[in-house]
């Protein structure tokens, strides 16, 4: 029998502890034969990032157990952080350890314990590697190398290298080979086939990735890289991945036409695009080492679309979706890797966490669907709740007041056992995602799940400035940073109060990063909200940069763009930055975050709850010991999202059962 109570109050089987088990999941995905290998988080084991491997006919192993963590701090966001070599002496995976950010190598089919092959830096995490790949003579990876240079967040300089895999660096530091230094920013390079040239992507402040990145080609020589020559990019065109296509021409996503789309491009660089469209192919560059597509043989690739996976036929001329066939699964990742006629990929749907997948192409891809089989290699939570309480996000497009669109995604209060009174519409959370050249995707949440099985709705909202639509989408935000993105927001906002889809007087917002700047920009800019949760953000623009000291090397002229440069726009800066307006917070504030973050240093988030103790405002305050940027504990988590719920509550004015009372100050 349905219950009627009021929205927010509904019991939920989401706990908060559900929400935790399921953080993190999968990520570096890739193929060594027949086998499928990738990285996965360990929430209860404070987040560290665990390898496994799926060998047919044996299942699931995990490679590297406790202590080992395969991760990197390069760029802060990391990049790509182990490979599988093979070496004339057999089989080697070579990877990066989060504790000390040295290289170490082992024997993937034997117990062997892990050997380091990189030197000690002279300070912790000195040196710090990633995107790495076999270097073409079998007794090296390759990869990006970081060296701080000092005591600055931006003194870094990077590299590219090749680190020999027999361990004479560890003791003798210049055996590690320098390749190349292009740009102050490079991903990894990639050998050609026959082992005469190398590429790689590269490109130097104020750009980031997104902007303008350019395609490097070198030859090799018996020292090194020769002079490189640049076949495609420049200020206005972002090339995200190159792949080789054989000994004389490579693949590249790029948007020289505002859409990522793939591309042949000859070593004399002609350039040929395979199928022009106007959908994004490809997608931000936030970390190093991404694949948004994968070569499958006869001039057939895997590829990432809006729609989600299709096979790309350069022959006929087709670009065609094969999520129709396996609709559970519509949203993939950027880990696409292939091998032999079978594809696998990291996916998830409006009812499936993220999972591995191994899709079973058959021997026509392009054409016989019919052929084509797909196996989960692991397995959903065993406590996932019954569909019944799992919202399916509803596809929406609102508009700003100048008729542009905003895509969003609308996640209603959803429990099969209880239903609001009569004339209640449901408080409603507008949740913002990070970057802020990032985007939301119509996917389970077990977060949103948490709070729309007890009666409050969430939208998550592609704002201007999102990937996803191309590049003039994308650059609505140039220079309107805390404005497109907080007016885009609140467009939503009102609209769903407007047609009667939430309760006008009970709106909250919440997001992270930069998510965490537009819900306090927000609050201090719009009186739309009556509250906001505020989780490892940028508050103060000046801060955030490279003058201002207070944030990592990757991102610290990236407001350049977003806002303007300095001197010239320092007025934006202040007028735009909630740090500088704490008077005019329009409700109360949770502000969650990481004591280790150097990305969001703690130092805003301390100053700004600072400047509201004693103001009258509602307010409070959770740090995390051991956290960066964003959550991967599993206490944290849980801490986190119980104080949310209990700040909504006592804001919005329902009961939150369950959970332990937010203590609130003024």
């Amino acid at each position: 029998m349905v219950k009627i109570a009021p929205y927010g109050t509904w019991t939920s089987p989401i706990t908060a502890a559900d929400v935790a088990a399921t953080g993190g999941g999968p990520s570096w995905l890739d193929m060594h034969g027949t086998d499928i290998w990738w990285a996965e988080s360990r929430p209860d084991e404070s987040g560290r990032l665990a390898l496994c491997r799926h060998q047919p006919g044996i299942g699931v192993s995990e490679v590297l157990g406790q202590p080992w963590n395969v991760r990197n701090r390069v760029h802060e966001y990391g990049g790509r952080p182990w490979t599988i070599i093979d070496t004339p002496d057999g089989t080697r995976l070579t990877f990066t350890n989060w504790a000390d950010q040295r290289l170490y190598t082992t024997n993937p089919d034997n117990t062997d314990e892990p050997t380091p092959i990189s030197p000690t830096p002279d300070q912790p995490h000195g040196w710090r590697y990633a995107d790495l790949a076999a270097g073409p003579d079998g007794h090296t990876v390759w990869c990006v190398r970081e060296t701080v240079t000092g005591e600055h967040p931006t003194d870094i300089r990077r590299d590219l290298v090749a680190v020999p895999l027999d361990g004479s660096a560890t003791d003798d530091p210049t055996a590690i080979r320098v390749l190349a230094a292009s740009h102050h920013f490079m991903t990894g390079p990639k050998p050609s086939p026959d082992g005469r040239h190398a590429t790689w992507l590269g490109w130097n402040h104020p750009a980031m990735p997104w902007d303008g990145t350019q395609l490097c080609l070198a030859p090799l020589t018996d020292t090194g890289f020769g002079p490189h020559t640049v076949l495609t990019g420049g200020p206005t065109e972002a090339v995200c991945q190159v792949e080789w296509d054989s000994p004389d021409a490579v693949l590249a996503l790029t948007d020289p036409d505002g859409w990522w789309n793939l591309h042949r491009i000859t070593l004399d660089g002609t350039t040929h695009n395979l199928h022009p469209c106007q959908e994004e192919l490809g997608g931000p560059l936030w970390r190093l080492g991404p694949r948004w597509f994968t070569p499958l043989g006869n001039r057939r690739y895997a590829i990432l679309r809006t729609r989600g996976l299709a096979i790309l036929d350069e022959t006929a001329g087709t670009l065609t979706d094969i999520t129709d066939l396996h609709p559970d699964w519509t949203y993939h990742s950027a880990n696409l890797t292939a091998h032999n006629g079978v594809l696998a990929t990291i996916a998830a749907g409006p009812r499936k966490e993220t999972a591995v997948l191994r899709i079973d192409l058959g021997n026509d891809p392009g054409h016989d669907h019919g052929a084509i089989e797909l196996t989960e290699l692991t397995t959903q939570p065993a406590d996932l709740p019954d569909p019944a309480y799992l919202p399916i996000p509803q596809v929406r497009t609102f508009t700003d007041p100048h008729g542009r669109p905003i895509p969003a995604f609308v996640y209603p209060p959803t429990n099969p056992d209880h239903a609001g009174p009569d004339g209640e519409t449901p408080p409603f959370i507008v949740h913002v995602h990070g970057g802020p050249t990032g985007s939301s995707a119509p996917i389970l949440d077990l977060g949103f799940s948490y709070f729309t099985s007890r009666g409050i709705g969430i939208v998550a909202v592609n704002y201007g400035g999102s990937v996803g639509y191309g590049r003039d989408f994308r650059e609505r935000l140039r220079e309107q940073w805390g404005l497109v993105d907080v007016h885009d927001c609140a467009a939503v906002a009102t609209a769903l109060a407007h047609e009667g889809t939430a309760d006008g007087n009970r709106l909250a917002i919440r997001g992270g990063s930069a998510g965490g700047w537009t819900s306090a920009a927000s609050l201090t800019s719009v009186e739309v909200y009556r509250c906001g949760t505020v989780m490892y953000p940028i508050l103060d623009l000046t801060g955030w940069t490279a003058e201002g000291g207070q944030t990592h090397d990757f991102e610290s002229r990236y407001v350049e763009g977003l806002v303007g440069t300095l001197p010239e726009h320092a007025d934006r800066y202040a007028q735009r930055s909630p740090a500088s307006h704490p008077d005019k917070v329009a409700g109360p504030v949770l502000m969650l975050q990481g004591l280790d973050d150097h990305i969001c240093p703690p130092v805003q988030a301390d100053d700004f709850i600072a400047a509201l103790d004693g103001s009258g405002i509602q307010h409070a305050y959770l740090t995390f010991e051991g956290e960066q940027h964003g959550f991967r504990k599993a206490e944290t988590i849980k801490a986190a999202y119980e104080a949310e719920l209990s700040f909504y509550g006592q804001v919005l004015g329902f009961t939150t059962p369950g959970v332990p009372q937010l203590g609130l100050r003024r």
